[in-house]
């Protein structure tokens, strides 16, 4: 045993600040703060979706119709949208109707100069008749004991003039005269089904109409890119040989000034005087049997009497919808829900698109994301493969990364205008000038269309495919391309056969990721092929089925429209609302797909997911 004495204790440490220190140390408040951050940003997201998803679910319930009386007389009918409160001050009450000033008044206490008055919100629609859509009702405004629910009050929703609000007076047809708000809605059901069939009579043959027009140009083009080789003229022989009823005399005189002609330009000629007198012939009875169809409709028309008592003639094929709205159950106001939700997702839109649909849009959503991702993948997955498995690291590399997350900080809009110069300006009028010179100057790629639109948008992508796919590459153990190359796999084979099966899952995280940033997407569009309304899809059933030269519709697009372009934006909004709700749903369902494959290439390859 040693004889060494004991060291002294040590005096104890006084530990300052008493709990509160021990609390901070122990990162507890670090805990709550990330926890608030996270319940404030959670509660601002679901909030969000909530508003679009309450505004844009209800857009399309068909409510119930009200009619009331103001003190000065005057009789509105409408759909009631909402109650709100305003202030209302003694001083203001001089500038109201003199029926109303008294009202007004009297809702004053004795020595209060503000008072919380409530007025309704009615949609009166009748645009066409009264120049507004919507009206303001204040409560001291409606004479006691006016508002009532007429139970012949009828929605009719036309196709060319916005929806109308009134009750049925007669319905004039060839059969004769219906009269009677009964007599003659019992008519207008009965007859409304041929009515339609007119309708989509006269559709069919505007289109075939309208393909006939398609084919002649493109015979007059070709007929031109001929004149530019030869250097000769033939448009004006081409019209000259197409004439009807040419004398035999005339006929082959032009004949032989033909056979003089070179050969391009013959065959053109005679091509498009041969596409002329079709078109012609064809366009004929189309044209008869149309004007036909407008008689018909022209003469069967329903007359409708306003709340003023004014009566307006609707012609019984304009009207695209009717229901009478205080008479409707349950179920019959759930048929007319969605019949209207059918119709969004379908049919074109119509009266600058606060009534129709928005197919068009959800196609060109579809079809440039589509594009936009099987341009934006490949290039992304070979640059980051580059950076990763084949570059030298060092400055040169790290500047190249350096400007790579620079360029997912550039606003969009200056991706747009980078694609309306390069893509558009030089590159698709360099393309017009070597190959559709006869069409210019209408530019055929010179302008806005689906291919420059996603390139576009493949480039404002880019980095987020890229930053993604580094990653995955780098998640994939070292020790694996080891043992590939231990077995004598060569660097290629190894990328091929092991790195890139197990970076899949991150490939698929960046596609995703590209996905929801691009689908949304609306400044870069204005300047590079989105417009409110397109003529026709850029994928359809038409040889080559695929025209990237077409502008198109977006979604995100006519969002904007709507809210901010559109004639009558109080019509609008509830528009916006579901066409939002609509954007969500398909970016979401694209994700959704994607997230699908990702999760079966993780199971598939485990080892490789981050």
């Amino acid at each position: 045993m040693s004889d060494r004495p004991a060291p002294a204790a040590l005096p104890a440490r006084r530990v300052r600040g008493g709990p509160a220190r021990s609390v901070v140390a122990g990162g507890e408040p670090a805990v709550w703060l990330s926890g608030a951050a996270l319940i404030i940003c959670l509660t601002m997201i679901f909030g969000l979706l909530g508003l679009i998803l309450w505004n844009g679910v209800g857009t399309f319930w068909p409510g119930e119709l009200v009619r009331v009386t103001l003190r000065n007389g005057d009789v509105l009918l409408g759909e009631p949208y909402g109650t709100e409160t305003f202030e209302l001050r003694r001083a203001s009450v001089a500038l109201l109707p003199t029926e109303a000033r008294a009202a007004a008044l009297a809702a004053f206490p004795e020595g209060e100069d503000t008072i919380e008055a409530v007025r309704v919100l009615l949609r009166t629609d009748n645009r066409r008749e009264t120049g507004s859509t919507f009206t303001y009702v204040n409560a001291f405004e409606v004479a006691p004991g006016s508002r009532a629910e007429p139970p012949w009050a009828v929605v009719l929703e036309r196709a060319n003039e916005g929806r109308f609000l009134g009750e049925p007076v007669r319905l004039v047809s060839p059969e004769g005269a219906f009269e009677g708000p009964e007599a003659a809605w019992a008519a207008f059901e009965r007859l409304r089904p041929a009515a339609l069939e007119r309708n989509e009579r006269r559709q069919e043959l505007e289109e075939a109409i309208s393909d006939e027009g398609r084919s002649l140009n493109e015979a007059r083009l070709r007929v031109r890119s001929a004149e530019m080789r030869t250097g000769e003229l033939g448009r004006s022989l081409a019209e000259s040989l197409a004439r009807p009823n040419l004398p035999r005399a005339e006929r082959e005189r032009l004949g032989t000034e033909l056979a003089a002609k070179p050969e391009p330009l013959r065959s053109a000629v005679a091509a498009y005087a041969a596409a002329r007198r079709r078109n012609a012939l064809q366009n004929a009875p189309r044209e008869q049997e149309m004007a036909k169809l407008a008689a018909e409709n022209a003469a069967e028309r329903l007359v409708m009497r306003t709340a003023e008592g004014r009566e307006v003639e609707i012609e019984t094929a304009d009207v695209v919808r009717g229901y009478r709205a205080n008479a409707l159950s349950w179920w019959g106001r759930l048929g007319v829900y969605l019949s209207r939700w059918w119709e969004f997702l379908s049919e074109e839109p119509r009266q600058a698109g606060t009534a129709g649909g928005v197919w068009p849009a959800i196609w060109g959503t579809v079809t440039m994301t589509l594009v936009m991702t099987l341009a934006v993948v490949p290039f992304g997955v070979l640059a980051a493969l580059y950076l990763r498995e084949y570059a030298t690291q060092g400055v040169v590399v790290s500047a190249v990364r350096v400007a790579v997350n620079n360029l997912a900080g550039v606003p969009s809009i200056v991706f747009g205008v980078f694609g309306l110069g390069f893509f558009c300006y030089l590159i698709g009028g360099g393309v017009d000038q070597l190959f559709y010179a006869e069409r210019l100057p209408d530019p055929t790629f010179g302008k806005g269309g689906l291919l420059w639109a996603s390139l576009t948008l493949a480039l404002l992508t880019l980095p987020v495919v890229i930053v993604a796919t580094e990653e995955a590459l780098s998640a994939v153990p070292n020790s694996m391309r080891e043992g590939s190359y231990a077995c004598g796999a060569s660097k290629w084979q190894t990328i091929r056969r092991i790195v890139l099966p197990r970076a899949l899952p991150g490939i698929l995280t960046g596609t995703i990721l590209a996905v929801a940033r691009g689908a949304g997407e609306v400044a870069p569009l204005m300047l590079v092929g989105a417009v409110n309304t397109a003529p026709a899809l850029p994928v359809d059933f038409d040889p080559p089925f695929v025209h990237p030269s077409r502008s198109f519709m977006h979604l995100g697009f006519h969002i904007y429209d709507l809210g901010f372009q559109a004639p009558d934006g109080d019509a609008a909004r509830p528009m916006v609302y579901t066409t939002m709700l609509l954007l969500i749903a398909l970016v979401a369902a694209l994700n959704l797909a994607a997230m699908w494959l990702r999760a079966r290439l993780r199971r598939r390859y485990v080892s490789a997911s981050f």
